[in-house]
């Protein structure tokens, strides 16, 4: 029972089930208000006169902040709770991705992209180490891996707002619409509010986190070498990735010279190889384990990029690559939920976890703006391509050195 690909589903609990698919809708919508930046940005640069540094720029200052926000929410979530954590961090970047909709320069869209990040960062801190808790140890990697399956989904939403907005309104108005749709993740929460209870493991805790929480544990021996080697494979896998989910939209636009219509297109065969990716390699991190999963999806993962943005390839061909770009790029991505969670003790396990992605992600959120900057003397494929080969080449070292944690029960770190 439960050997195919979905049948790991029907041996959740009621519990498991409940905290699966909150922290899935969580994922999703964060993920929505995330990508409409990216989706708007060519409209921005259009309408504002930016330059790629600075549209670069916005989309790293989210990333950066998100950094902060995460292991903020890592350390609070080691204190009062994941779900309450999970909740106002949402909260918390709805508010202001609808804010954003009323910015009129660099400068105020920079500040609230930044205070957007705070929030961005600390929901996948919180989420990940619940779902790690709640779900049994046979089962993690496939439904954590799943989980994060939704940000595929909400990309997708954005997608499809993107594609519909910018139909019914000029863009000067339609950027601004998507934004105020930011404000709906919000909903989110009063749908959780009551509905989610603490994990075992965090109850089981709470006596020995209240005396004994210490944040610096994580930069001791013997966590520090762990926290450093997560935070290698997190900078590699999210710098990858956000290279190509910041830029991907422009150089459809720009360099592919493809309509509003026809970039919804191609990003929605990229989108279904993302989501694929992320159930897929969920199920192959359990059959195969965390390393070889990083391994073969970081390879892999290279290699699609370069094709997609330096082959010589007519319009058909780019768009079928479009799946495998976003299969593997977010295959890496799957595992790391589960990965980071089985490799820290209960009572500081959001909080290395939470800095370890987190960590990981201000580095490589500073490649886009990278991306931006090398534009500018080179050609924007052959720019992408550079920073996501960096990327990938930076998980396949974490990797060499990462112990293997499939199957670690929780409960007795």
């Amino acid at each position: 029972m439960g050997s195919g690909l979905d049948g790991w589903f029907t041996q959740l609990s009621t519990t498991e089930r409940r905290t699966f698919w909150a922290c899935f809708a969580g994922w999703a919508l964060d993920a929505m208000d995330v990508q409409i930046y990216a989706l708007v940005m060519p409209t921005l640069i259009a309408l504002w006169g930016l330059s790629r540094g600075q549209a670069g720029a916005l989309g790293t200052v989210a990333l950066l902040m998100s950094a902060f926000g995460g292991w903020i929410a890592g350390i609070l979530a080691d204190r009062i709770g994941r779900v309450r954590v999970l909740q106002l961090t949402i909260l918390w970047f709805s508010c202001f991705t609808a804010l954003s909709s009323f910015a009129h320069s660099f400068d105020q869209l920079l500040v609230l992209r930044s205070l957007q990040g705070l929030g961005f960062g600390g929901e996948w801190a919180a989420g990940a180490t619940l779902m790690s808790e709640v779900i049994a140890p046979r089962l993690r990697g496939r439904a954590v891996g799943s989980v994060q399956s939704g940000w595929s989904i909400g990309y997708g939403a954005a997608a499809l707002l993107y594609t519909v907005v910018f139909h019914i309104w000029a863009p000067g108005t339609a950027w601004r619409v998507l934004f105020l749709i930011g404000a709906l993740p919000a909903l989110a929460v009063l749908v959780m509010r009551g509905s989610l209870g603490e994990s075992k493991a965090f109850e089981a805790s709470r006596e020995a986190r209240v005396a004994k929480v210490r944040v610096r544990e994580i930069f001791e021996p013997p966590l520090g070498r762990i926290t450093a080697i997560a935070s290698l494979i997190a900078a590699g896998a999210l710098g990858g990735n956000y290279t190509i989910l910041t830029w991907l939209p422009t150089y459809l636009s720009t360099v592919r010279h493809l309509s509003v219509l026809n970039t919804g297109g191609y990003l929605a065969v990229n989108i279904a190889g993302s989501f694929c990716g992320y159930l897929f390699c969920a199920h192959l991190s359990d059959w195969l384990g965390r390393r070889l999963t990083f391994a073969i999806s970081a390879v892999l993962a290279a290699v699609t990029v370069v094709l997609y943005t330096l082959g010589s390839t007519d319009g058909i061909v780019v768009l079928l690559l479009g799946f495998p770009l976003g299969f593997f790029q977010s295959g890496i991505v799957s595992g790391m939920g589960a990965s980071f969670a089985e490799l820290y003790p209960t009572h500081v396990r959001s909080s290395g976890q939470g800095f370890s992605y987190n960590a990981g992600r201000g580095i490589g959120a500073a490649m886009p703006a990278l991306v931006g900057w090398v534009s500018t003397a080179v050609p924007l494929g052959t720019a992408i391509a550079i920073f996501a080969v960096v990327s990938y080449a930076l998980v396949l070292v974490g990797t060499a050195l990462l112990p293997e944690t499939r199957g670690r029960e929780l409960v007795s770190l």
